[in-house]
């Protein structure tokens, strides 16, 4: 069945969802951009916009091989792509709705805008764990984006800013404009303009948290959700100029002459060129531009939900750094302990989202009773913080905003309550466990 509505852009059909009550927009193109140009949005479009099958993601390294036959990367294949199939692309501007079936424009419901990770070089906004959460069941708007990767979406070249002013954060500016892009449409969808929260994990948390300290975002959301990886974004940052070098590097070994040369080379040719310069692990990340972020930039004063898991990168690092934020900034503190059944990886690095986004039914997994219970109990939380910017609620256990080592919630394989952490567990994990996709 599908379900045609009017936009500010045009009408757009999408598809009712295998969940009753429920339909799905999928695969809206919000902006467009050249290669290495700055994000344009869309504000409208010819005849009725198909929204039912997913856009095509950014280009990214696996678009170049088989997942299946490399072993370090084989986890999370296992865990969120196999079987599956992507379609990749330069034109991947796309993002994707999920609405109550019945919402309207007098709706006005909260609306929740998820940022996927990915280290800025891989993934994108459908993969298993993100297709179909509960949220809308619960009366919340979700929206997954796309953004520019890897060397689309972060290269820096004198040149560049000579064209633009600034250089880098392109991928940056697409999470950027596809927001605006929400605020501007997400009425029609039965959201409400002046209720969004933005949420990521890992890299998408690194991006939230600089979308939360910059100018030009003041205004255009009211909250936001950080998991495995607030704080970090300041922490990884240099200047573009810092970059140049690496990036000039990779011009010369894509035999590329110019920046019209680089512009032209192939997806392929400018993937490998990248992956063959020495450095390029820490070379596809945000720079201060003096633009998006800038030098000494503070938090708004929003509320904020942050946490990590107990089998984390680092976890003994990651947990008191996110503790320490979240007491600075009066945030609500979690942390995932849950140990996943099905092998003996704990709560891994990203292991959490399929309990956020209540897509447990999408997981190899052999789930529990108490799983989906707790998957429940999250995301119930999780949409309470987005209507009311209070994760409390009826039934809930309560959970107070950080303070101390006390104020932590956790959510474990018998236990959903406030405690401090096990600081000499996460030291032990720390040092003896080998995270997942390394």
């Amino acid at each position: 069945m599908f379900k045609t509505i009017t936009t500010p852009c045009g009408d757009i059909k999408g598809v009712t969802s295998s969940e009753e009550g429920v339909t799905d927009y999928k695969g809206i193109r919000y902006a467009t951009a050249g290669r290495w140009e700055y994000p344009v949005a869309v504000t409208g479009w010819n005849g009725v916009y198909d929204a039912t099958a997913y856009g095509s993601c950014s280009y990214q390294p696996r678009a170049f091989y088989d997942e299946e036959e490399n072993p370090g990367k084989i986890f999370y294949y296992n865990e969120f792509r196999k079987g599956e199939s992507y379609t990749y692309s330069e034109d991947c501007l796309f993002l994707n709705i999920r609405t109550p079936a019945d919402a309207t424009e007098t709706s006005k419901l909260p609306v929740l805008i998820y940022i996927h990770g990915g280290g800025f070089t891989g993934g994108c906004g459908h993969e298993k764990h993100f297709d179909g959460p509960v949220w809308a069941k619960k009366g919340v708007v979700c929206v997954t984006i796309n953004y520019r990767l890897g060397p689309m979406g972060f290269a820096c070249l004198p040149e560049l800013k000579k064209e633009a002013g600034h250089t880098g954060n392109y991928g940056l500016y697409d999470q950027l404009t596809a927001i605006e892009w929400v605020k501007s449409n997400i009425s029609a969808f039965g959201g409400d303009s002046e209720k969004i929260t933005i949420m990521g994990q890992s890299a998408g948390a690194m991006s939230v948290q600089h979308l939360c300290q910059s100018e030009l975002t003041k205004g255009l959301f009211r909250s936001a959700v950080m998991s495995s990886g607030v704080a970090l974004g300041s922490f990884m940052t240099s200047t573009p100029e810092k970059k140049y070098t690496f990036w000039e590097e990779v011009m010369k070994n894509a035999n590329a002459k110019n920046l019209d040369e680089l512009r032209r080379a192939s997806p392929e040719a400018l993937f490998k060129a990248w992956k063959g310069t020495k450095g390029s692990g820490m070379s596809a990340v945000p720079v201060k531009d003096g633009m998006l972020i800038k030098y000494d930039a503070k938090p708004h004063k929003i509320p904020y939900m942050v946490g990590s898991t107990s089998h984390d990168m680092a976890p003994a690092v990651l947990h008191p750094m996110t503790k320490k934020w979240a007491e600075k900034n009066g945030a609500y503190l979690w942390h995932f302990e849950r140990m996943l059944p099905g092998d003996d990886k704990g709560a891994w690095h990203s292991s959490d989202l399929w309990y956020w986004f209540g897509t447990l039914k999408n997981c190899w997994r052999p789930m529990e009773k108490h799983d989906f219970f707790l998957s429940d109990v999250m995301s119930t939380y999780l949409c309470n913080f987005v209507k009311n910017g209070d994760p409390n609620g009826e039934g809930l256990v309560r959970w107070d905003k950080c303070k101390d080592a006390k104020t932590v919630m956790r959510f474990g394989n018998d236990h959903i309550l406030q405690g401090k952490v096990d600081m000499a567990k996460l030291i032990k994990t720390t040092l003896t466990n080998k995270p997942v996709g390394e």
